[in-house]
């Protein structure tokens, strides 16, 4: 099985900039399309952004003009955050798993892809 890792979260004060990373290793996200979704406490898992298999580019309303997504090769994505809002705290996820859901946790029981564990970024005001 595929294994996904993302990196590069932390701490940061609003209005600062964070770049998380993602690998795949054991497979690729040419097939997938690769995707950030995030776990605000309290809230529904949200998907944050993603780059279809065919290119296609989503980006949530909250994070428009803020986040940046690529892909930068077949093992690799990257998400840019800009301008940090407190409201963006959360556990983000690295995923080949662009689907949009209404609802539930994250990772979601019924996966449509390869997950990484998250990684936490915190924003302070």
């Amino acid at each position: 099985a595929a294994v996904v890792a993302e990196s590069g979260g932390g701490s940061v004060q609003a209005g600062g900039s964070l770049t998380l990373s993602c690998t795949i290793s054991g497979g690729t996200f040419d097939d997938s399309g690769v995707a950030w979704h995030r776990q605000i406490p309290g809230k529904v898992c949200e998907l944050v952004a993603s780059i279809s298999a065919d290119g296609r580019v989503y980006y949530a309303d909250s994070v428009k003009g803020r986040f940046t997504i690529s892909q930068d090769n077949a093992n690799k994505g990257s998400l840019q955050m800009n301008g940090l809002k407190p409201e963006d705290t959360a556990v983000y996820y690295c995923a080949g798993d662009t689907q949009k859901r209404g609802g539930g946790t994250c990772p979601p029981r019924i996966k449509f892809g390869y997950w990484g564990q998250g990684t936490q970024v915190t924003v302070s005001s």
